[in-house]
């Protein structure tokens, strides 16, 4: 059984706000320094602003390569970033989540709102359901993502995430801790668990 050696692509959820904490964009920034310097290309939303506008930048900035996947309605809105080597857009939204599995080794959620959330819980729902195993991280930005981390511990214990229903969620608290949990998890993923197991998993 073949499994990955090396993750090539990392999708990163993040806001299209900046938030109020400088760390969050500081650690935008330096995650994207670790993609470009690792030769990983980063795939994301594609847009110019906030955390989006800021890691894509960075790994722009640092030779590193970015594939920005959005959907029309948001080309202005997000303001698409022009810079990037590759640029997809798509018709709606579910084409753009879609696109974004199939381009990424593994996902990373840093700080951001109702999007990221959304597309972070989407990934994990399909894990859950055994629909892939690619590994997906929260970065635990001066602890954001604390109070989802206490809503699924608060699911466990009243067995709403039971025995068979289980992921996998790696949590880190460093930027510099991400890329190496990321490989590690990659290293018991067979290639063929990378690929979703139904044909449009909007659909699921």
């Amino acid at each position: 059984m073949k499994y990955m050696s090396k993750i090539e692509s990392v999708c990163v959820y993040c806001g299209s706000g900046p938030g109020t904490n400088p760390k969050f964009v500081q650690a935008a920034r330096a995650f994207g320094r670790i993609l470009a310097r690792n030769e990983i290309r980063l795939v994301y939303g594609g847009g110019s602003i906030g955390l989006m506008g800021a890691i894509a930048e960075s790994v722009v900035d640092n030779g590193g390569t970015v594939t920005g996947i959005i959907p029309d309605f948001l080309k202005a809105r997000e303001l698409m970033f022009q810079r990037a080597q590759e640029l997809i857009i798509t018709d709606d939204m579910h084409e753009r989540k879609r696109l974004m599995f199939e381009r990424a080794d593994a996902f990373v959620a840093l700080p951001g709102g109702i999007g990221t959330l959304e597309e972070l819980v989407e990934q994990i729902t399909w894990a859950q359901l055994g629909r892939h195993r690619k590994p997906i991280l929260l970065a635990n930005i001066d602890g954001f993502w604390d109070r989802l981390c206490a809503l699924f511990d608060h699911m466990r214990e009243l067995e709403f995430i039971r025995s068979g229903l289980t992921f996998n969620l790696l949590v880190a608290t460093t930027i510099e801790d991400i890329l190496p949990m990321l490989t590690t998890a990659a290293a018991s993923v067979a290639e063929a668990e990378k690929e979703m197991k139904v044909a449009e998993p909007e659909r699921m």
